[in-house]
């Protein structure tokens, strides 16, 4: 665990899920009303977190927090596969909050913490805050005597905190279902000049997302935190199990940079700005036709160097890095390729969830 923006000395009464939404945040300050102190923790994966955001929490929310990284451990939960699922795409949203709750009670001793807080509403999201789903995240996540979701703590049942008088169960709230003007409406009150989304921003809730993800099921028995992260990255290209991907923003090469490991074909274009472009071998090493036609689909995407070639004729040079050792290679950027390469598709997800439910029956 990183921490940010909180002394680790100091002492809370309560842990927060903080997600970023606009639900944890009011979670959290409905409980600071009562004068307990709170801490956010917020969870990385490589699906979700911005722990760039934390001072501004603090100085926009009032809310300390700390980066909470569980990649590994998020990985693993979804290779083994959720007990409970996915939802409509890649989402495991009920071992999602299992697998985040069981982290955060072993925090408690850490800061002193007497609870812990979740800003789920009953009957919002329809996977994982119906009733039923809440009593079982509250069970598998063996929390049920120390979590406490203030949002609509008066439509369950009392916790040991509020029997206590440690909460005061009438400063809490009954929100139920989907509408959201009673989470506006308080946080006009509280006077916050940015609505937070609501959610948290997991991309495996999303189509494009969970399409790039279903590729490394399918090709890597035990993908890591790091080939998830760099599926994540700008495009993402597969011819077979060739897999490529290249920057589309500044932004995007320098999450690719970070995800570079030994055994990466690391391509750049030379003379001309370009994207920065990793192929990951998947099943052994690259044949030299699979390394020429990723060069020459990945400076195919530099304006530059494309215009330079369809002017000229003259082909360009791009310099291929695997570890210690490199080689320039002189090639025409082009999209009409020998390997078919190609994003993947939302379609696939369904396929591949299918194929999974078939094997288990």
């Amino acid at each position: 665990m990183v921490a940010s923006m909180a002394d680790m000395n100091k002492h809370y009464d309560a842990l927060a899920l903080l997600s970023g939404g606009l639900d944890s945040i009011l979670a959290i300050r409905t409980v600071m009303d009562q004068g307990l102190t709170v801490l956010g923790l917020h969870f990385v994966t490589p699906f979700f977190g911005k722990p760039e955001l934390i001072p501004f929490w603090k100085e926009h929310y009032g809310i300390d927090a700390v980066e909470v990284d569980i990649r590994q451990h998020y990985v693993n939960m979804m290779l083994d596969g959720p007990s409970q699922g996915y939802g409509k795409w890649l989402n495991p949203c009920i071992d999602c909050k299992i697998t985040m709750l069981s982290h955060a009670v072993k925090l408690l001793p850490e800061y002193e913490a007497k609870f812990l807080i979740s800003g789920e509403v009953v009957g919002q999201r329809p996977m994982s805050q119906r009733a039923d789903a809440l009593n079982l995240i509250t069970k598998r996540a063996h929390v049920r005597d120390v979590l406490l979701r203030p949002l609509s703590a008066k439509n369950l049942n009392p916790t040991p905190m509020e029997e206590s008088g440690l909460v005061d169960r009438e400063r809490l709230l009954d929100w139920s279902g989907r509408g959201r003007k009673p989470q506006y409406a308080l946080a006009e009150q509280y006077g916050f000049t940015e609505i937070p989304t609501p959610g948290g921003g997991c991309c495996l809730t999303e189509a494009s997302g969970a399409g790039r993800f279903v590729k490394l099921f399918m090709h890597r028995e035990r993908p890591s935190a790091t080939d998830f992260s760099l599926a994540r990255a700008g495009r993402q290209y597969w011819a077979g199990t060739h897999w490529l991907t290249f920057g589309r923003t500044a932004e995007d090469n320098l999450q690719i940079e970070s995800c570079i490991e030994p055994a990466d074909y690391v391509f750049k274009v030379e003379n001309f700005p370009g994207p920065l472009a990793v192929g990951r071998p998947v099943a052994g090493d690259w044949s030299t036709e699979a390394v020429h036609d990723a060069a020459a689909l990945m400076a195919s995407y530099s304006g530059k160097a494309r215009k330079h070639f369809e002017a000229t004729g003259e082909k360009i040079g791009v310099t291929v890095k695997r570890g210690t050792s490199f080689e320039s290679v002189k090639i025409a950027p082009t999209r009409e390729n020998v390997f078919e390469w190609a994003e993947p598709k939302p379609e696939i997800v369904k396929e591949w969830k299918k194929s999974q439910a078939d094997s288990e029956a």
